[in-house]
């Protein structure tokens, strides 16, 4: 079996990536986009791309199932995110005589949340971090666990997904408090309990695994340096590994992905304490946003291999690890304020080059950033023959990046990259940083020294661009299909985004995806709607930029001070608002699922301070 028809579930720069190995393979590749997408260099390099019906997103799996059946895909790949583990959705793709590029759905059930995956673990013989399997439901099992295994510990919604839903927990007062119990029965969840390791390194198993019963580890990563459980730079192969725990992990791996009868490609990921302990996280069964540092120490196409895998043929052959290679997320978040999100246009865009450079993006300059979806704007990914001469490279890319119009992170990496912590291993030859590293060493000093937005500290001007144009390209919809029309310049209208027409190069395209019928500015603010720091007497505003994903009361009902509003995931981490005093709630302006950015109104309601008639 050959496919040759590949639609991508996907968008940005993990759907460009795979349309380009999906054109290197003669396949055609078939993209839904969303209409803020229609302008986006994937939907541009995609050989067929049909819109979405209004109203949907990548998220609406019928949507997605139905542009499969009538486009003639005979696969379909998800990227990562958004339907990549719904065991579901793949069961109707399959069901529907489409091959499902990825692992079975009974795979992804028994991997798909922590209670299943800490099961599949103990059945493999692979110690997971420890803690209470079964649901956790009340505060005493939780203070009899930290009596044997200690301070802090961690509740986790079985349901949260990569490192969501966490409510860490450090003494029984915070215990007996913490609304995480209610949170969780009132979105009928399910929690779970480890304990919260605050110094070990987050090292991964890039595996695959064919219908055939072939194994391989394609390499290991570090992927340590993170921030609230989101990863900001990785590394392969993970450097400075204790004596034996390479082939520990290796073992683990295998007895994990034959426990379920993997087949696809998978990461496993572990905890590695200062004492040597290695402990299962989870699996991700699907491609991971760090699979770039994989492929480019062992010249391996994971892609590829994803999609000979799921024709039902062999791994075949390969190569071992030689280099080094890290990545760099570069995010829109500011490193002088705790990396707060940042959203606007990008009014420049100068990406590095020359060697051992790969950049992983699905931006281009005029895009506009908002709080939508994820911060990332790219991935560089710098590869040497040494670790040393990646990390010298990596130092030369971050001076050559010049992002301007949103802040990015780049004066984090460049930090990071100076730090002996990082660069040189101790008197033993490990490595001492920990997943807790950046936000306990590295962020709290470049706050106080209010660290620059570039690299290098500067900003530079954009440049005045003169480039006459005897033709222009416009993208047009026929009959719901994305197409390029190029014409005489003059021929519709003057080149003049004023008269109603503007070319390819003039576009505005809004990254971050739609806000449910609410227009965003550039800031990031709601446009009609009121934002409040919080000080008007009777409004609750959110606290931070973050994801809604449980609304606790409903209008008219009546509230003590402390009763539990609203939950909101930020930096995959549950934050709860709570009634600032006695009341009667009178409006709720925000939904389940709905992004709202720091100051925008969660509930108004009726207290001693205001009147019915004020509120």
């Amino acid at each position: 079996m050959t496919l040759s028809r590949i639609l991508v579930a996907n968008r940005g720069e993990i759907a460009l990536r795979i349309v380009r190995t999906a054109r290197d393979l003669g396949a055609t590749s078939i993209l839904p986009y969303t209409p803020e997408d229609l302008m986006s260099p994937a939907a541009e390099l995609a050989d067929e791309a049909y819109a979405i019906p209004e109203g949907s997103s990548y998220t609406d799996a019928a949507a997605v199932l139905e542009l499969a059946r009538t486009t003639g895909a005979d696969a379909v790949h998800p990227g990562y995110g958004f339907l990549s583990e719904d065991a579901d959705f793949a069961r109707s793709i399959i069901e529907a005589g489409i091959t499902w590029v990825g692992p079975s759905p009974e795979a992804m059930d028994a991997l798909g949340d922590k209670m299943s995956a800490r099961a599949t673990a103990e059945r493999a013989k692979v110690a997971p971090v420890p803690g209470i399997t079964d649901s956790v439901t009340d505060a005493e099992t939780v203070i009899s666990f930290a009596g044997t295994h200690g301070y802090p510990v961690a509740l986790k919604r079985t349901d949260g997904g990569g490192g969501r839903g966490i409510t860490v927990l450090h003494n029984d007062d915070e215990v007996r408090s913490t609304p995480a119990f209610e949170s969780a029965a009132l979105g009928g969840g399910t929690l779970i309990l480890e304990r919260f390791v605050t110094a070990a390194r987050h090292i991964e198993t890039q595996c695959a695994r064919d219908s055939h019963g072939g194994f391989a580890v394609v390499s290991t990563r570090d992927c340590s340096l993170q921030r609230r459980n989101q990863k900001l730079l990785e590394e392969a192969p993970a450097p400075f590994l204790p004596e034996g725990a390479h082939d520990r992990l290796v073992e683990a791996s295998r007895r994990l992905l034959e426990t379920v009868d993997y087949v696809g490609v998978a990461t496993c990921e572990f905890l590695l304490t200062p004492e040597e302990d290695l402990w299962f996280l989870e699996v991700n069964p699907r491609l991971q946003v760090e699979h770039c540092v994989s492929e480019e120490v062992t010249g391996t196409d994971l892609v590829e291999l994803q999609l000979r895998i799921a024709e039902g043929g062999h791994l075949g052959e390969i190569n071992e690890p030689r280099g080094h290679s890290l990545e760099l997320r570069i995010t829109c978040e500011d490193p002088s304020r705790g990396l707060a999100p940042s959203t606007g246009a990008i009014t420049r865009l100068r990406w590095p080059a020359g060697p051992g450079i790969r950049i992983e993006s699905g931006v281009t300059e005029g895009d506009v950033v908002t709080p939508m979806f994820d911060p990332m704007l790219a991935k560089i990914v710098v590869t040497g023959a040494t670790r040393e001469q990646a990390i010298a490279r990596a130092r030369r890319a971050l001076r050559e990046t010049v992002v301007e119009g949103v802040t990015v992170c780049t004066a984090l990496h460049a930090e990071v990259l100076e730090r002996p912590a990082f660069t040189n291993p101790d008197a033993s030859g490990r490595l001492t940083v920990t997943t807790r590293w950046i936000e306990n060493e590295v962020l709290p000093e470049l706050a106080d020294a209010g660290a620059p937005a570039d690299a290098d500290g500067s900003q530079a001007a954009p440049e005045a661009v003169t480039n006459p144009r005897t033709r222009s390209s416009y993208i047009i919809e026929l009959n719901g299909r994305r197409m390029q029309l190029t014409l005489p310049d003059g021929i519709l209208a003057p080149s003049n985004p004023a008269r109603g027409f503007s070319p390819r190069s003039n576009r505005a395209q809004p990254l971050r995806g739609r806000s449910g019928g609410t227009t965003r500015s550039a800031r990031g603010g709601a446009s009609g709607e009121t934002e409040s720091t919080g000080s008007e007497p009777g409004v609750i505003a959110a606290p931070m930029q973050a994801i809604v994903t449980r609304i606790c009361v409903e209008p008219g009902q009546q509230v003590c001070q402390g009763d539990l509003l609203v939950v909101l995931e930020s930096m995959k981490m549950e934050n709860y608002v709570h009634a600032p005093s006695d009341g009667t709630i009178s409006e709720i302006p925000v939904g389940a699922g709905r992004t709202v950015s720091a100051g925008d109104v969660l509930v108004r309601m009726h207290t001693p301070e205001n009147s019915p008639e004020e509120a």
